[in-house]
């Protein structure tokens, strides 16, 4: 029966009307009790739905996660493989931080792909430049952010990397390991995809007035690796590292005081001290180029002509590929 209705059966009283309900009292200032509970519940399931996962909980599930994740750190119930790499503690901690600089501080493209294989072992090679080994890291995320298959990349570091106490702990959890033919190889029987920079310290020391000039290959140590194990060699070119550090001059002597390969002098190191390591926020252009195969040719990988002639092609292709992708970018800071 309506309001009106009964206010109709009650003579005398034509102005009677019920009493307006009470506006639902308030739990903690937030949520209204329901004054009909089934009723309440279906509507802030159905609004609930409406919303979306994404808007419900979002930093209750975050906080949940990080206390799992600490829980099983403290508890020691991670894996590392035989190399010391961590995939969790690279997730979760190391890829978000890069991700940064990858996406939002050099706008990274990336080009070609698809050419990195989808499993099975492959060897990708890179130039290699800008004071810092910034160049390997980026490429890490680039593989991780932009390949089916979120691959992890192996990379191959310096012995000086593995020398300093904290950095050679963080870089092993991240993946990487000593460039040595043996241990490139273990990777690559085990179906790793392994990065390696075969100029070394001589591309990432080199001044600023020899940028995009690929420096020396070495002895083609990488290829004897990528022939003994059959893998494919894949040719990535990196634009955009050479400018984050411009390199004006190398204080050799003090850089023999420190035991370090090179001390660079940028327009911002040593002046500004701590903020010289800032890089310069340069525009990234990151092209993966179709693999070479080598399955055909193990029964050469001790042979010193078809080590070098692949080397060259790679170095080649590299170089190449770099003259492609500074047309692509006529602004090194563009967005």
């Amino acid at each position: 029966m309506s309001q009106d209705e009964f206010r109709d059966m009650l003579p005398g009283h034509a102005d009677f009307r019920l009493p307006e309900p009470a506006p639902p009292r308030k739990l903690n200032g937030r949520r209204p009790i329901p004054e009909k509970p089934d009723e309440q519940v279906a509507k802030l399931e159905s609004s609930a739905a409406s919303a979306g996962p994404d808007t419900i909980d979002v930093w209750d599930q975050r906080i949940a996660g990080g206390l799992a994740f600490l829980r099983r750190r403290l508890a020691g119930a991670y894996e590392v493989d035989e190399f010391g790499f961590d995939p969790e503690l690279t997730d979760a901690v190391f890829h978000p931080m890069l991700r940064v600089l990858y996406r939002d501080w050099f706008r990274t493209e990336v080009f070609g792909v698809e050419n990195v294989p989808a499993d099975g072992p492959g060897l990708v090679v890179g130039n290699h430049s800008g004071t810092l080994a910034l160049d390997a890291l980026m490429l890490t995320v680039a593989l991780r952010e932009n390949h089916p298959r979120r691959r992890a990349l192996r990379l191959l570091g310096a012995d000086l990397v593995f020398r300093m106490p904290g950095l050679s702990e963080l870089a092993r959890a991240a993946g990487a390991t000593v460039a040595c033919n043996p241990d490139a190889e273990r990777l690559m029987h085990n179906d790793q995809l392994v990065g390696v920079f075969p100029e070394g310290f001589k591309g990432i020391g080199k001044r600023f007035s020899e940028r995009y000039k690929l420096q020396r290959f070495g002895r083609g140590g990488f290829v004897s690796a990528a022939l003994r194990t059959g893998t494919p060699i894949v040719p990535v070119a990196i634009v955009g590292a050479e400018e984050i550090y411009p390199i004006l001059a190398d204080l050799k002597p003090l850089a023999r005081l420190l035991g370090v390969p090179y001390f660079p002098v940028t327009p911002t190191f040593p002046w500004l001290g701590p903020l010289g390591l800032v890089p310069l926020p340069s525009k990234w252009l990151i092209e993966f180029c179709p693999p070479i195969p080598t399955a055909h040719l193990t029964e050469y990988a001790d042979d010193p002509l078809v080590v070098y002639n692949l080397a060259d092609q790679v170095r080649e292709t590299i170089q190449a590929t770099l003259h492609e992708l500074l047309q692509k970018r006529p602004d090194p800071f563009a967005r």
